[in-house]
């Protein structure tokens, strides 16, 4: 494949897709760290946690790429990486709630730069159009090897080991990954058109919301978090407390929502050359409000079925995969190369801002008033993001497209404008 024959790539893929897979252990076994502090408070403690993620993710990601041209590129993800290795070394240690939380808050401040720094450094290193749309696809991939294989992983080794030592794995991860990081030579940002922090920051943010298309992106972000809340929140408490479930049940049920993502990962690269991407997105998210309205639906009726269960949360899986392959594509094709690390890193951020709604709806209102009134809730905020990107994503947006500060409006870069209509 003429994609991994690019060296750079090659070594940054290796290092996404293992910091990936210790991500993923470190998400199984966070929900059950929770559970064993908390035990029917797990969802609380679960959502507060997340919620602080969201709040760094938000706060976080903007000021990074407002500073991102400042520093070497490799030696700050390769710092990131370490950072974030030594921080859940010491999960595992915790005895204390709010040690998660305190925690939580330093590893994701970390992610929260790393993360569309990473994204950033892509494009400039796959430079064809057709092998960065591959690109994309195989980091969606990985994630959706991570989803799927990460809690096989986990549920297997839970059947030898105690939760607490799947964080040494996170923290080898993390490691490995800044390896892989230093051995590439990644360049460094191009400097941006804005002196100011603040300006750097706002322009991302600016040009998402007078761009139509990057407008119904936004409002599938909130589509897409309400649909993931149900299954990265409340899959511990439900398959514990409501299924009868083991620690091993959890990463199972968390796996197939995985397996759905996985399977539309694989076909989706071809289906983008002949679909526009917002024929998929938009399919994705009627996909995503059929499955938050069903799993309302299963458990108000009471039907606490194992089989019912893992359709549902394969059928999320299938939905978050149509909307988030396509959104790095759609992103690149609507702004000028230069402002591409100040829109990755604003969508970065406005996506977790819909997730740091959703995430309180899941756990603090799961806990408090019950699965049914949390996942109808959710499940209307799903609607209400898919209604919102079919009325700001006009269906034909080719013409008269926002592009970055430093572009007139209504024109798009000429090394992009090929791309404006395959992403329309």
């Amino acid at each position: 494949m003429r994609l991994f024959a690019i060296r750079d790539y090659r070594h940054l893929f290796g290092a996404q897709v293992i910091a990936l897979f210790g991500t993923g252990l470190t998400t199984v076994a966070l929900g059950l760290l929770a559970y064993d502090l908390a035990g029917p408070r797990a969802g609380t403690v679960l959502g507060t946690a997340l919620t602080i993620k969201m709040v760094m993710y938000v706060v976080i990601a903007p000021l990074a790429a407002a500073y991102i041209d400042r520093f070497p590129r490799r030696a700050l993800l390769v710092g990131l990486d370490v950072i974030r290795g030594a921080v859940v070394l010491a999960l595992p240690l915790v005895s204390e709630v709010w040690h998660i939380y305190v925690l939580i808050g330093l590893l994701q401040a970390g992610s929260a730069a790393f993360t569309p720094t990473f994204q950033a450094v892509i494009p400039d290193i796959v430079t064809d159009e057709s092998d960065y749309t591959r690109a994309l696809s195989a980091s969606q991939v990985a994630s959706t090897m991570e989803s799927l294989l990460s809690p096989v992983l986990a549920a297997v080794a839970l059947t030898f080991m105690t939760f607490d030592r799947l964080f040494l794995g996170t923290s080898a991860g993390f490691l490995v990954s800044a390896l892989l990081v230093l051995s590439t030579r990644i360049p460094d940002a191009r400097p941006s058109t804005h002196t100011k922090a603040w300006d750097k920051a706002a322009a991302g943010i600016r040009t998402l919301l007078r761009t139509p298309r990057l407008r119904g992106i936004m409002a599938l972000n909130l589509t897409v978090a309400a649909a993931g809340s149900i299954v990265v929140v409340n899959t511990v408490n439900y398959v514990r407390d409501v299924l009868g479930g083991s620690q091993s049940d959890v990463a199972w049920m968390l796996a197939a929502s995985g397996t759905g993502t996985l399977l539309v990962a694989l076909v989706l690269p071809r289906v983008l050359d002949r679909i526009a991407a917002r024929t998929v997105m938009m399919t994705g998210a009627g996909v995503l409000v059929g499955g938050t309205t069903a799993a309302a639906a299963l458990i108000a009726a009471g039907l606490t079925a194992w089989t019912g269960t893992a359709i549902i949360w394969t059928v999320i899986g299938i939905g978050m995969a149509l909307i988030i392959t396509p959104t790095g594509k759609v992103l690149r094709a609507s702004v000028s190369r230069n402002a591409i690390p100040e829109v990755f890193a604003a969508q970065f951020s406005l996506s977790h801002l819909a997730w740091l709604i959703t995430y309180p709806v899941a756990g603090w209102l799961g806990t408090s008033a019950g699965f049914t009134l949390a996942w109808s809730v959710l499940a209307i905020l799903a609607g209400a993001g898919a209604t919102g990107a079919l009325l700001l994503w006009p269906r034909h947006d080719g013409r008269g497209v926002t592009t970055a500060p430093a572009t007139p409006a209504g024109h798009a870069p000429s090394e992009d404008r090929s791309t404006l209509a395959k992403a329309a």
